[in-house]
């Protein structure tokens, strides 16, 4: 049986390292370029998994092996079963991390394939506000802000990737130790508008848990 041990995270920086090995071989003619593609392939998903040293790293290590687009599928598929899913989390939960929005419009959770998620979020239109939920590896976490599309494309700061953007801005729970009663700041970054897409391009979670720590205590 499997034990699960890849976050979605790491299995999209291996999945990328597939890809650029793959392309690599369709256009690289030097063998030693290619070689060395492969190598740093197989370096950057061992530094993932420092303490791996079974079974489960020869497989990581196939990475350097692929040939065909036939290969990457292969080799991505056998990766599936070993993937964490992020923490179930129910309805109920969910309000409780927002108690102060009586009437929370909830994300559909029955069409969510956790193995690919490494936060939760969605949008209400009706009140411009997006809801983000992130497990810290104790508890769920979650934080909601004023969602403002800005009809262009730049590059997220949770995925680093090229897409469309909507400016996430929410008031920081943190207070100054001497702050005015009315104090307060507004923390707000650029966030791709698809959730979805954005789990499928996240490889390092620690923009956004910096962004998190600054609006929470």
């Amino acid at each position: 049986m499997c034990e699960p041990f890849i976050r979605n995270s790491q299995y999209n920086v291996i999945k990328n390292q597939a890809d650029t090995v793959l392309r690599s071989i369709r256009t690289v003619g030097d063998p030693k370029v290619l070689e060395s593609v492969r190598l740093t392939a197989v370096a950057k998903v061992e530094e993932l998994f420092p303490d791996v040293r079974d079974s489960r790293k020869a497989m990581l290590e196939s990475v350097s092996d692929l040939k065909t687009a036939e290969d990457f599928h292969v080799y991505i598929q056998a990766l599936e079963p070993y993937m964490l899913e992020f923490p179930r989390i129910t309805e109920k939960q969910l309000q409780k991390l927002f108690p102060k929005n009586k009437k929370l419009r909830l994300p559909d959770l029955t069409q969510v394939d956790w193995r690919y998620v490494s936060y939760l979020s969605w949008t209400d239109i009706s009140t411009n506000k997006m809801f983000v939920v992130y497990h810290n590896g104790e508890q769920f976490v979650g934080v909601e802000g004023r969602f403002t599309p800005t009809n262009k494309k730049s590059y997220c700061f949770v995925c680093n990737r090229f897409e469309e953007l909507a400016l996430f801005s929410a008031i920081s729970k943190k207070r100054p130790a001497h702050a005015q009663p009315d104090y307060y700041k507004s923390v707000g970054n650029y966030i791709c508008m698809n959730g979805h897409a954005c789990n499928k391009n996240i490889t390092d979670v620690s923009s956004l848990e910096a962004f998190i720590g600054s609006i929470l205590d």
